[in-house]
């Protein structure tokens, strides 16, 4: 199976990587068009600021690839978040793979969001072998509204969508790579779709 973790200068790649080795598997790291094209399953990760990793995908025409992918796809954190229409933060045009916009919590919650917390309502294969409210590890301080490409929902102060599924696009906003053994079957069942 040929993984692609998209390389574009995201902070979690390594620890995808290693995660991906520990369950038998092998992931290259890349910006090819060509070679994310002709992967199996593709990881589009994040960990850093919207706008800024936005203009990175644009210098190299990520952002025109991404959308156009046939095959699975898993974006991770500030991955996920770009696969939507729009970010507050840094007022960020997206990827529009997913139809709702991210926006900041609200201040009544502690922000950033950091530790482990609860997903609920799962409704996805992404989820097969996870119980219902499984601890992940989250660090975040914008969210998805609740949406209906929502396939998990996460309660911090306000409920909201920690991950969706429209069509072969898949979108989580914790880190699987970092959340133990749950995190590494929701990896497993990735790579199995």
């Amino acid at each position: 199976m040929r993984i692609v973790i998209i390389n574009y200068g995201a902070g979690n790649i390594q620890s995808i990587k290693f995660a991906i080795q520990r369950l038998g598997f092998e992931a290259v790291l890349s910006d090819n068009e060509a070679e994310i094209r002709n992967a199996d399953k593709v990881i589009f990760p994040g960990v850093g600021e919207a706008s800024s990793a936005m203009e990175k995908l644009r210098a190299t025409g990520l952002d025109k690839v991404i959308p156009t992918l046939t095959q699975p796809v898993l974006g991770i954190c500030l991955g996920m978040q770009l696969m939507c229409n729009h970010c507050e933060e840094g007022n960020t045009q997206g990827l529009n793979i997913f139809d709702v916009d991210v926006v900041k919590f609200d201040g009544s919650e502690k922000v950033p969001q950091i530790g482990w917390n609860q997903i609920e309502s799962l409704k996805s294969d992404l989820f097969k072998g996870i119980s219902e409210s499984e601890y992940m590890y989250l660090v975040h301080s914008f969210y998805v509204p609740l949406t209906n490409e929502a396939i998990a929902t996460t309660n911090y102060g306000i409920k909201y969508a920690s991950a969706l599924q429209e069509k072969n696009f898949y979108g989580v906003q914790f880190h699987p790579e970092k959340s133990s053994k749950a995190g590494a079957q929701i990896l497993q069942n990735f790579l199995e779709l």
